[in-house]
């Protein structure tokens, strides 16, 4: 098993040896130590906030505070509050001063999780702070310098949320300096089995188990599994799996029901693939049979330009 960032103060979680968990691990390197608002894209358990602790931790930041604010399902005045804070007397029941988040986070680094869930009217305020690098409490007058990196994180496709007029396009490119986008479990599998050692190892510990590894048919069920939840869903499918397992080797029916019951995606002998699977062969086929002319392709597989662009970086056919 190989962690990927095993510099001072990296996370030891961030575990993959596979070529688009490098890359990613290669840009994370690559920005750590400049000063610039990052974007990170992938979808729900990829990892997110591990990474952006990887950012802070190897920067010259990382001896501040990492300040986490989750933006989704909260009201504008919730946020607002949450972020610039309040003086006394601002509004009913503010008995006291309250510093916001971005105040508190001064000389290291802010994480806005789910910032496209952030509402159009916040995302204006959000903007100003950035572009002044000054925070107002809510019924202050005097505005207080700010010294912070913004990292922001999000499961939606921001530009496409930008050409619906639900995301501020300028707000867009402030926080998009370098983007790193993250890989789905699905993606990687063959990363799994470092996973599985790493949090078999973190949950022995944790649970006080024998457990040292996992048997082949119980890997061979996870090798062919598509982890909508992906490494989130894996570690609690591990964790599950310590907790119950007797011996020193986590087996089949240490796993969920529901993955017990997995017939590996095959039918006589032949591998089932999953439907994003057989969309990117396809794809491949089509680009191959036109001598990749990607504009033919398109037209052939009925596709919006922009679409057909998107399916081609999801699945790395460029």
């Amino acid at each position: 098993m190989r962690a990927a960032l095993n510099e001072k103060g990296s996370l030891a979680e961030i575990v993959g040896n596979s070529r688009s968990m490098q890359e990613v691990f290669s840009l994370v390197r690559k920005v750590a130590g400049v000063d610039c608002n990052v974007l990170l894209q992938g979808k729900s358990g990829t990892g997110k906030e591990l990474i952006a602790r990887a950012l802070h931790n190897l920067s010259p930041r990382r001896d501040a505070p990492f300040v986490s604010f989750n933006c989704g399902g909260f009201t504008e005045e919730l946020i607002t509050n949450e972020l610039f804070g309040h003086e006394k007397g601002a509004f009913t029941g503010a008995g006291a001063t309250k510093i916001g988040l971005l105040e508190s986070a001064s000389g290291g680094t802010v994480f806005l999780d789910e910032i496209g869930e952030m509402p159009l009217s916040m995302q204006v305020k959000l903007l100003h702070v950035i572009q002044e690098r000054k925070v107002l409490r809510v019924g202050g007058v005097r505005p207080i310098e700010l010294d912070i990196r913004i990292i922001a994180a999000t499961n939606r496709d921001l530009k496409e949320e930008v050409e619906r007029g639900q995301f501020r396009q300028d707000l867009y490119y402030r926080l998009n300096v370098v983007g790193i986008q993250l890989p789905a479990l699905s993606d990687r599998l063959d990363d799994v089995p470092l996973l599985v050692a790493h949090f078999i190892e973190q949950f022995a510990k944790a649970f006080g188990k024998k457990v040292k590894a996992i048997d082949h048919a119980a890997l061979e069920i996870l090798m062919h599994y598509d982890f909508p939840g992906n490494v989130r869903e894996l570690k609690n499918i591990i964790e599950r799996a310590v907790a119950l397992s007797e011996g020193v080797r986590i087996q089949v029916t240490d796993l969920p029901p529901d993955l017990r019951t997995l017939e590996l995606k095959t039918l006589q002998g032949e591998k089932l693939e999953s439907l994003e699977e057989m969309e990117k062969q396809h794809i491949q086929r089509v680009l191959e049979k036109v001598s990749f002319n990607k504009s033919l392709a398109a037209k052939i597989l009925d596709l919006p330009r922009t679409t057909f662009w998107r399916k081609l970086i999801k699945y790395r056919l460029q």
